[in-house]
């Protein structure tokens, strides 16, 4: 295992806390377990962990709402969420909310431990992917590749790391179509109805970002892909 990984855990069960970091910490990882939901804002900027681990439901705040929060000053950094809520519904809104992978409770240390390492593995590559990238032009628009985030003149917007794998495959394909199966392959791996449903979520919050600029659009082409459409 990775020593210099260091997770933030956001767990307000004792004994589920304490497996869970001791653990993590056996593994050679650098974990801080917080369990009070109202200092994980505060935690997560003083701590500039590589990855977080949150569990879903928090008393006082949820964690929908800190990963939220969280994206406002930790843009790329992996949230993993931890939950027992399992209907799908639930599941994407957790992805809405800047989620990237997700872990249903009860759930096993080591399949923990795969998936914090998956995405850090995907994190690098991404990092190795956009090292030394221009700055790209959209419409009125400016995409920096490096800092994940989308420049206009009504300001800024910190792009997930789900954000920007969609977007640059549509960009890449610009003004042509990009095949829907494609994203899915290329971004999570398979073409499940989950993470085709969850891609839909990332298809509407690009056009929620470009909607100031009419002369950007991403059409959808049934049974087929997208069509990004930009002057």
């Amino acid at each position: 295992m990775n020593g210099k990984t260091k997770v933030y855990y956001v767990e307000d069960e004792p004994s589920l806390g304490r497996i869970v970091s001791d653990t993590l910490v056996k593994e050679g990882y650098d974990v801080i377990w917080e369990t009070d939901g109202a200092r994980v804002i505060a935690g997560v900027a003083e701590a500039d962990p590589d990855i977080c681990v949150l569990d879903i439901m928090l008393p006082g705040i949820d964690g929908l709402s800190l990963c939220r929060s969280i994206r406002g000053i930790r843009a790329n950094m992996p949230v993993i969420f931890l939950t027992a809520r399992t209907a799908t519904g639930q599941v994407v809104e957790g992805f809405e909310a800047g989620g990237t992978d997700y872990l249903k409770k009860p759930f096993s240390i080591e399949e923990l431990i795969a998936r914090i390492e998956n995405q850090m593995r995907l994190l690098g590559e991404r990092d190795d992917a956009t090292a030394g990238q221009e700055i790209l032009k959209i419409g009125s628009f400016m995409l920096d590749p490096a800092r994940y985030e989308l420049i206009s003149d009504s300001g800024t917007i910190k792009l997930s790391n789900r954000d920007m794998q969609v977007l640059r495959m549509l960009y890449a394909n610009k003004n042509g179509v990009t095949p829907r199966r494609d994203i899915l392959m290329s971004v999570w791996g398979d073409d499940s109805y989950f993470n085709s449903r969850t891609l839909d979520v990332y298809i509407r919050k690009l056009r929620k970002f470009f909607s100031i600029d009419e002369s950007i659009k991403i059409v959808t082409l049934k049974s087929n892909g997208y069509l990004f459409i930009i002057p």
